[in-house]
């Protein structure tokens, strides 16, 4: 299981790299355009808003798995494998329950705007229609993380 979660979160977080990427060159024609020729790209800064969210959510699934999250090395250099274990679960278990508060708001969020029908100010597109894609990311996410905690634990266990 732990190799599928890996794979998948190294794609994903290829695919998130690459829609920031875009991102930035989006922002990058906008402003060329509204210094060349006086017109940005309509409805630009709507776009990088919500790439850049998309990219974001595809991206964090790999650095919970490679445990790449905020890391305090510096504090934990001289503390046995023991003691780095039970702070990687406890840290990981922290994270899943934001996480998961975070997925549930996520998806109350989209049924909102799908219900009220909120559109984009400038590109008019349906507002919630990003949501279900934040929600899957978050959804896996979610296993991630829930992946990582059982393995932190099973290595504090093992090395105790």
């Amino acid at each position: 299981m732990g190799r599928a979660l890996y794979a998948i979160s190294r794609w994903l977080a290829v695919a998130g790299g690459l829609l920031l990427f875009g991102m930035a060159l989006l922002t990058a024609a906008s402003v060329a355009g509204r210094g060349l020729f006086g017109a940005p790209v309509p409805g630009d800064f709507e776009l990088v808003g919500i790439g850049t969210g998309v990219g974001v959510f595809a991206i964090l699934p790999w650095c919970q798995i490679t445990r790449g999250n905020v890391l305090v090395d510096f504090f934990m250099s001289g503390a046995s494998a023991r003691a780095k274990a039970v702070c990687d679960a406890i840290g990981a278990a922290l994270y899943l329950f934001i996480a998961i508060v975070l997925t549930w708001r996520l998806g109350l969020g989209g049924l909102d705007m799908y219900q009220t029908g909120e559109r984009s100010m400038t590109a008019g597109f349906p507002r919630w229609t990003t949501f279900p894609i934040a929600f899957v990311l978050m959804a896996f996410l979610l296993v991630v993380i829930a992946y990582t905690l059982w393995e932190s634990i099973a290595e504090a266990r093992k090395k105790a």
